[in-house]
């Protein structure tokens, strides 16, 4: 998730173009699909699985070859099943997967995405519940609150094999310049900012422009003050967006806009800009999700040195409320299996098996962090990882993104105040009545 790319992808609405490609045996390199009947019944004691992802080779080296080793193990473990891959990239993917569903010829197994993304094919009957593989033991394998973002009416659509969460990097050699140490409560984020403008030092680099990177700032002081349901409940219109935890959030981002916390033109500025003065060194932090690990840990055309001195930390405390271990994130991509499948019992099988095995492959090989719990120090990972992975072990809840928990109106309500409430154009009473009011609307 979660760049902006990310929380369109799953908000948007679904729409899509024919592409004439059938949903059969697929050419594992991503190229041209070839044919074969969706859904094929079992032919004697064997069962064909169709599997459908979104990783070419081309574009996804690491994620296309642990998806093989993975198909290429489950055969070898269960001889009377075979899986009939088709590769598509992304958006091709999302095209394809509105037109299957149309005709009922979704593969028995594909991805999807959380919270919005899945209301048409729930409501549509095409994705199956699978509530009965979790309840298996599958769901203790999960970080808390990965699941519970593919859930809909208490029933679970999907299995997370992504995550990212959010942190607020810093520069290590800044701090220690002025004596700083990483903050764990409000205070001493607030005291950091303040010797950092007293020495002429930019505190935070922020990209509001873009909204969903104030978004992020204000539902962790949600997080810290009301807890790691208020935000969920609110969208889901079981608690109002007027409760006081989420004036006093919108307060306290204010609040540090009025102490300078963040570099001058911080509404106007793109994220990418905001992430260049951090990487550039021309400020002192930066909140970010998972998903720019590498540039901090092993992208070789990131400099060494400044590598070197990145460091983070967990969203502080807010006036002694709030857990450090209730995270703001999201997962990515994740698995659903067809309702109208033939062989579905097969199907829920290589599914489980798929995201049992992805965890600590897709870490070790390819950088991604996954949504099961994987045991870091186990692995040849830079130190940054392992750390990441044990603060998502012991995690205690994740909210996801707040924009992507909306509708697609509603969430563009939610980043304009957002950005007319950083920028001072309205109170945090009027933020969150207007919130309000665009949610009671639906």
């Amino acid at each position: 998730m979660f760049k902006k790319k990310a929380i369109t992808s799953l908000v948007a609405l679904l729409a899509g173009a024919m592409i004439a490609t059938g949903c059969g045996g697929g050419d594992t390199d991503g190229g041209q699909a070839g044919e074969n009947e969706q859904g094929a019944a079992p032919s004697g004691d064997t069962a064909t699985v169709d599997f459908m992802h979104l990783w070419p080779q081309g574009s996804s080296a690491g994620h296309h070859r642990i998806v093989n080793e993975i198909i290429a193990d489950f055969e070898a473990e269960n001889e009377n099943i075979t899986i009939d891959l088709q590769v598509l990239s992304n958006e091709q993917y999302k095209d394809q997967i509105t037109v299957l569903s149309a005709a009922n010829e979704l593969p028995d197994v594909g991805m999807t995405w959380a919270a919005g993304y899945l209301d048409p094919f729930v409501s549509g009957n095409k994705f199956a519940p699978l509530d009965d593989v979790l309840e298996d033991g599958l769901r203790d394998q999960f970080v808390a609150g990965t699941v519970e973002a593919y859930e809909k009416e208490g029933q679970s659509y999907g299995l997370p094999l992504e995550l990212n969460t959010v942190y607020v990097y810093y520069n290590k050699e800044i701090f220690d310049e002025y004596g700083l140490e990483a903050p764990e409560t409000y205070e001493e984020l607030q005291q950091v900012v303040s010797t950092l403008t007293e020495n002429n030092v930019q505190p935070i680099a922020l990209g509001n422009r873009d909204s969903w990177t104030g978004s992020m700032w204000y539902m962790y002081f949600a997080d810290r003050i009301g807890g790691s349901d208020l935000l969920t409940n609110a969208i889901a219109r079981e608690a109002s967006f007027e409760d006081q935890a989420f004036v006093d959030a919108a307060a306290k981002v204010q609040e540090m806009v009025d102490s300078n916390a963040f570099v001058n033109g911080f509404n106007g500025m793109a994220d990418e800009e905001a992430k260049s003065m951090f990487m550039n060194e021309q400020s002192a932090m930066y909140m970010i999700a998972t998903w720019d690990l590498p540039n901090f840990t092993t992208n070789e055309d990131v400099p060494q040195e400044f590598r070197d001195n990145v460091g983070f930390f967990k969203f502080p405390t807010v006036d002694g409320q709030g857990d450090h271990n209730s995270f703001v994130g999201g997962p990515g991509v994740g698995l659903f299996v067809a309702e109208n499948s033939d062989v579905k019992e097969e199907a829920k099988q290589f599914a489980t098996y798929f995201v049992e095995q992805w965890g600590s492959k897709a870490v070790s090989e390819a950088g991604v962090l996954p949504a099961t719990i994987v045991d870091g120090e186990s692995l040849d990972l830079p130190d940054m990882y392992v750390d990441v992975l044990e603060d998502l072990n012991q995690a205690t809840g994740l909210t996801l993104y707040a924009d992507v928990q909306m509708t697609a109106s509603a969430a563009q309500t939610h980043l304009d105040l957002i950005q007319a409430l950083f920028g001072g154009q309205i109170t945090p009473e009027e933020f969150a009545a207007q919130q309000e009011a665009a949610l009671a609307a639906e």
